[in-house]
C-alpha cells in the first residue's frame, strides 16, 4: 500500500456529548466526527455540534459526516461548525464533494460481493483526500456495528484509507495489523453497552486507543 503511516490515525465518530469530545482529545485521538446524515441514529443539529466543537482540543480535527444531504444543508453546517474535513457516505459525486472548498473523504461500501476497483475509485473521485472503507452495503448508512472481510481491502489504492465498520477494542489490533491503514474510524465500538447511540464509554475509548498503539508497535 502506498501510504505506510508511522502511526495509525484514530477518529471517534458519532459524538453527541462535549465531555466525550474532551476525553477523546485527552486520549490522543486525531479527529472526532459529527454526524448530520438524516438516517443516522447519531445525527446532531448544527447547534449541538458547535457546542461540542468548543470542547475540541488543539490539533484535533472536526469532521462533518453527510449522506445525500442537500447542498444548502452542507453549507450551513460548514459555516456554523467550521469542520476541517468532510465525509460523504451517499451517492454524492466528485463535483458535489469538492464544491464546499474543504478536503473530503469518500466512504466506500464494502458490503458488496466484489471489492471496489481501485482505478475506478480514483477516476470517480480524483480530488478525494482519502477513502473510508465501511462495512455497510451500497445505499445503507454506516454505524451498524458490522465488520467486513479485511482481506478485501483493495491493494491498488494510492490515497490514504481509513478502515471502519464493527471495530471495537477487542478487534482493532487485528484490523490494523491486517490492513495497515492510514486510520481507523469507530462509533458504536466505543459506546456504552445498552446505552443510546452516541453515548460513549470512557473505558472503551481508552482501550481502543491502547490497542491501536499496540498494533503500531508490533
Amino acid at each position: 500500500m502506498a501510504f505506510q503511516p508511522f502511526r495509525t490515525r484514530i477518529k471517534f465518530c458519532g459524538m453527541t456529548r462535549p465531555g466525550d469530545v474532551r476525553l477523546a482529545g485527552e486520549l490522543g485521538v486525531d479527529a472526532v466526527g459529527f454526524v448530520f446524515a438524516v438516517r443516522s441514529r447519531r445525527r446532531v443539529e448544527p447547534g449541538q455540534a458547535v457546542a461540542m466543537r468548543e470542547a475540541l482540543a488543539p490539533m484535533v480535527d472536526a469532521v462533518a459526516l453527510f449522506m445525500d444531504n442537500p447542498a444548502d444543508e452542507v453549507r450551513q453546517v460548514v459555516a456554523a461548525v467550521r469542520p476541517s474535513l468532510l465525509q460523504f457516505h451517499g451517492d454524492e459525486d466528485e463535483g458535489f464533494c469538492r464544491s464546499f472548498g474543504l478536503p473530503y473523504l469518500k466512504a466506500v461500501p464494502m458490503g458488496a460481493d466484489e471489492p471496489p476497483d481501485p482505478l475506478a475509485l480514483h477516476a470517480r473521485f480524483p480530488s478525494a483526500a482519502g477513502f473510508l472503507l465501511d462495512a455497510h452495503a451500497p445505499g445503507e448508512p454506516g454505524g451498524g456495528g458490522r465488520a467486513f472481510d479485511w482481506s478485501k481491502v483493495p491493494r491498488g489504492l494510492t490515497k490514504p484509507i481509513l478502515v471502519a465498520g464493527g471495530l471495537t477494542p477487542e478487534n482493532v489490533h487485528d484490523a490494523v495489523v491486517a490492513t495497515r491503514p492510514w486510520g481507523v474510524d469507530v462509533a458504536s465500538g466505543v459506546e456504552l453497552e445498552g446505552g443510546s447511540p452516541g453515548i460513549k464509554d470512557g473505558t472503551r475509548m481508552r482501550r481502543f486507543v491502547e490497542e491501536v498503539r499496540r498494533a503500531d508497535c508490533g
